[in-house]
């Protein structure tokens, strides 16, 4: 039987208020604001990341990148960030309604595999499952962050010097960054 294990980075953009936003939205209205904002995410990604699944408001990216960037990646999350945000701006304004979303993020690294059924490809490993895991942590104080797992931040760290205004580091974890506190990439 041939695997396909190799490294990469797994990145995980989840919206923050998403129940309590189902439950106060008609169906109609919440379909098309998920959808908008789903698709924002996916524009702005660029194909820079492959996509493995899409379930509810969640988006499971991956790249197999043996020599990953924290620039390049805190530039892409910012990127994201500002362009969800955005199209929050937009759908407020065009359906005059509130739209109470933030977004996270979790960025890990790790060695998975990839397996085929039918027309689907699905990620398989102990690193997936650990992004998962990442995402229903208790950690973060505000709800639009970046968490960077001590993997991920591990397999860039002989290369890049990471910015001195770590908001929280979590040593079993890894990096907590809010938004607010982070730099602006110029684009």
């Amino acid at each position: 039987m041939k695997t396909n294990i190799q490294e990469g980075i797994i990145l995980i953009p989840d919206f923050s208020g998403f129940t309590e936003f189902v439950f106060s939205t008609k169906l109609y209205t919440g379909e098309y604001i998920v959808r908008q904002l789903l698709s924002t995410l996916i524009d702005v990604n660029d194909q820079y990341f492959k996509i493995s699944e899409i379930e509810g408001d969640a988006i499971l990216f991956y790249r197999y990148d043996k020599k990953p960037s924290y620039q390049n990646i805190s530039a892409m999350l910012l990127k994201m960030r500002s362009a969800f945000n955005k199209k929050i701006d937009e759908l407020t304004k065009s359906l005059g309604t509130a739209i109470d979303l933030s977004l996270k993020f979790i960025v890990h690294y790790g060695t998975f595999s990839q397996y085929k059924i039918g027309n689907f490809r699905k990620l398989y490993g102990k690193t997936i499952v650990e992004a998962h895991q990442l995402l229903k942590n208790g950690f973060a104080e505000h709800p639009s962050y970046a968490l960077f797992s001590n993997s991920f931040l591990e397999s860039t760290r002989k290369r890049e010097v990471h910015p001195k205004n770590e908001q929280l580091y979590l040593p079993e974890v890894g990096v907590i960054h809010y938004f607010e506190n982070m730099n602006q990439p110029v684009f």
